[in-house]
C-alpha cells in the first residue's frame, strides 16, 4: 500500500501507537490527521481517511459506516468486552467494529491475529 500523498487519520495519540504513527506516516509523505477519543467530529474525520490506523484503548468505537470505501484500517486495539459464550466469559476486539467495517474496508486488520502477530514477525527479522 502506498502511503504517499494519502489522507491518514491517527486515532489516539499514546507514545506506543498513536505519536509514532503520526510520525511515520508523515515522514512517508501522507497528510496526517490525528484525533481522539474527545474528537468532537470523529465520524466525519474517519470518514476522510484512506488510511486509518485506530490505537485509542476503546472496544470497538470506530463504526463501520464511519470507514471511507476502499480505505486501508489498522487496528491497534486489544480490549476484553463480556462474551457468555465463551468460556472465559470475554472475548478479544479492536478499536474498530470489525464486521460492519469489514464490508467497507479495502484492507483490514483483524483482532486479534492482525497488528500484534505482524509485530513479532518484524522483530524477529531485525
Amino acid at each position: 500500500v502506498s502511503v504517499a500523498g494519502k489522507h491518514a487519520v491517527v486515532i489516539g495519540r499514546s507514545k506506543i501507537v498513536g505519536a509514532p504513527m503520526h510520525d511515520l506516516l508523515l515522514w512517508n509523505h501522507a497528510t496526517v490527521t490525528t484525533c481522539h477519543s474527545k474528537t468532537p467530529d470523529l465520524p466525519e474525520q474517519v470518514g476522510r481517511a484512506e488510511i486509518l490506523v485506530v490505537g485509542a484503548g476503546r472496544a470497538e468505537m470506530v463504526r463501520g459506516e464511519w470507514v471511507k470505501e476502499g480505505a486501508v484500517v489498522i487496528d491497534c486495539g486489544i480490549n476484553h468486552i463480556p462474551d457468555e459464550t465463551r468460556a472465559s466469559g470475554k472475548r478479544v476486539v479492536g478499536d474498530v467494529h470489525y464486521a460492519s467495517a469489514n464490508h467497507r474496508a479495502g484492507f483490514i486488520t483483524p483482532v486479534p491475529g492482525g497488528v500484534g502477530p505482524m509485530t513479532v514477525a518484524m522483530l524477529m527479522e531485525v
